[in-house]
């Protein structure tokens, strides 16, 4: 079963600096952050900006090809998650048939801002994310809640500008 998601901002963690996109489902009881790298995060950020770069960066040059080749995205789901990497399948659709591509959930992400696709996210994968969250030795037992307290508290003023 999966979950249709939104992108509600991009944050940076506190132990590592390293970006992090948030995803909420649409009623805001799920979240679900995913780490991803600083180019991908850019990427995202300028599509959630509508900055317009003065040449297309490569998630706005896949977009151009998909156009003209008429594949159209039909929705990104973020499939699974091993070994503390999450994984995502993009699935396009020309002339009745439907094609899943292997990708990474942040330049996923990127693909489906870009043609205003949905992004989900299977409901197994929120699972092994709060696993995956509460084994880190940042936190110690008694503050195991810590992540979790987090995310469910985020709001738009706690997003700024992601700096690019």
């Amino acid at each position: 079963m999966v979950i249709q998601m939104k992108v509600y901002g991009l944050t940076v963690d506190p132990f590592t600096n390293a970006p992090i996109v948030i995803l909420k489902d649409m009623d805001n009881q799920n979240t679900l952050p995913i780490w991803i790298g600083v180019l991908e995060a850019s990427a995202i950020a300028t599509e959630l900006e509508k900055i317009q770069p003065t040449r297309p960066m490569t998630h706005d040059l896949l977009k151009s090809i998909l156009d003209k080749i008429k594949l159209a995205v039909s929705r990104i789901v973020v499939t699974d998650l091993k070994d503390n990497v999450y994984y995502a399948t993009i699935y396009m659709i020309s002339d009745n048939c439907e094609y899943e591509i292997d990708a990474r959930p942040s330049d996923a992400i990127a693909v489906a801002l870009r043609s205003n696709s949905p992004i989900f996210v299977d409901k197994e994968v929120f699972e092994k994310s709060k696993r995956m969250l509460f084994k880190y030795d940042a936190f110690n037992p008694d503050e195991s809640n810590k992540w979790e307290e987090i995310l469910d508290n985020l709001s738009p003023e706690d997003f700024g500008k992601y700096k690019m």
